[in-house]
This record gives C-alpha cells, structure tokens and sequence, in this order.
C-alpha cells in the first residue's frame, strides 16, 4: 500500500514539474483542455453518451479555444 501510495505521489510530482517554464498561451492551451475534458465527461455523463468521445472533444475544443484567446 505504502508503494502504491509514493508511486502516485512521484508521478504527479514529475507531472506538475513539467508545467513549470510554459508561455501564457500554453498554460491558457493546457487550462482551457483540461476544462474543456472535465466539461466534455460531465456533459456526456447526463446525456447518457461515451464519457471517452465526450472528454475528448471537451479536451481539444477546449485546449483550441485556451490557446486562440488572450
């Protein structure tokens, strides 16, 4: 369990790390897709449809529109 538990640890560390030296429109990029994914599975979970296709499409419609405004 105590493995379990560092290995997630390490991994979001090292995921959070590689944030760190993104442009304005990058972190506007990776913000807008990850709204844009949890919008997308939220949506698709009430409709009843693929909460993958639903993530999906969020996550890169919103990753687009993150990245295309200032």
């Amino acid at each position: 369990m105590a493995i379990k538990s560092l290995c997630i640890v390490l991994l979001s560390m090292t995921l959070l790390a590689g944030c760190d030296h993104l442009s304005h429109q990058q972190q506007r990029a990776l913000s807008g897709g990850a709204i844009g994914a949890a919008g997308g599975v939220a949506v698709s979970a009430i409709t009843g449809g693929s909460l993958l296709t639903g993530g999906l499409i969020g996550g890169a419609g919103g990753a687009a529109i993150g990245a295309l405004t200032k």
